[in-house]
């Protein structure tokens, strides 16, 4: 279903970087994340929120961190430089998945046409693998935080994410099959052009950003706030890749999740 290959590249580049930090001394921090997604895909009508409410799932992950400012092997604070004290290196495995379906006027109750039973009859999932990394900025200081100066601390960050992602799609109109022509939304497609429907697994890149806050939980722990926005590099992520003008961008996805941190040295 994945790429192994690349994913197996990309498992080598991520473990190498923090092996190299690790030999650095610096120390680590662990931790879960969950919580709800919103897809943005081709599904529905874009901007339209009941699309964005409707089409929401959920994602889990792993994640672990380099803390630039506290080195393990000798249980002391690093130099002390402004990268050191305001920055974090954040990998991520993480899996996502979201149940889609057409919301709008275009499946309204008062359109009662072939078009828009097609499309109430039309579902679809968006289920993604992840693994990436993201560089963190905290304006304030991380060693002030660690030492209970404040128990809040914002954040930032930026990355690039390797996907995999393995969509599906289905109909309950005509003989059901979601590969026939007849069955889809006439103004998806014309003889000739692409089909607007690929169920085929595949792997892109994907631009991860975000904005949240660590609260200090104990001298060990945070809890933590995390809203993402990740851009594909494909428009095929949710399976279908139509020409109206409802989707003139990639898929994307909003990202609110919810974490625990433990520090391991």
């Amino acid at each position: 279903m994945f790429n192994l290959k690349q994913l197996t590249v990309i498992l080598i580049f991520i473990a190498g970087t923090q092996l190299g930090f690790s030999q650095l001394g610096f120390s680590h921090e662990i931790g879960a994340i969950v919580g709800p997604v919103q897809f943005r895909s081709d599904y529905g009508e874009r901007a339209h929120e009941g699309t964005n409410f409707g089409n929401s799932g959920f994602g889990i992950g792993i994640v672990h961190y380099i803390n630039f400012s506290y080195r393990a092997d000798c249980n002391c604070y690093s130099t002390d430089t402004y990268f050191n004290d305001h920055f974090k290196l954040r990998s991520e495995l993480s899996y996502n998945k979201t149940n889609l379906d057409h919301h709008g006027r275009w499946v309204a109750p008062d359109r009662t046409g072939s078009n828009a039973d097609k499309l109430r009859a039309h579902t679809g999932v968006a289920e993604n693998f992840d693994i990436g990394m993201q560089l963190e900025y905290f304006p304030l200081s991380i060693r002030a935080f660690q030492a209970f100066s404040y128990r809040i601390a914002p954040f930032v960050s930026l990355g690039v994410h390797y996907t995999s992602f393995n969509p599906k799609s289905s109909t309950t109109y005509g003989d059901e099959n979601i590969l026939n022509a007849n069955n889809i939304y006439s103004y998806w497609w014309d003889p000739g052009d692409e089909y607007p429907l690929n169920l085929s697994s595949g792997s892109t890149w994907s631009f991860v950003t975000s904005i949240g806050a660590r609260y200090k939980l104990t001298k060990v722990s945070d809890l933590m706030l995390d809203l993402r926005w990740q851009y594909y590099g494909s428009d095929w992520i949710d399976g279908l890749n139509h020409k109206l003008d409802s989707n003139k961008h990639n898929d994307w996805l909003v990202w609110l999740n919810f974490g625990y941190i433990y520090y391991l040295d």
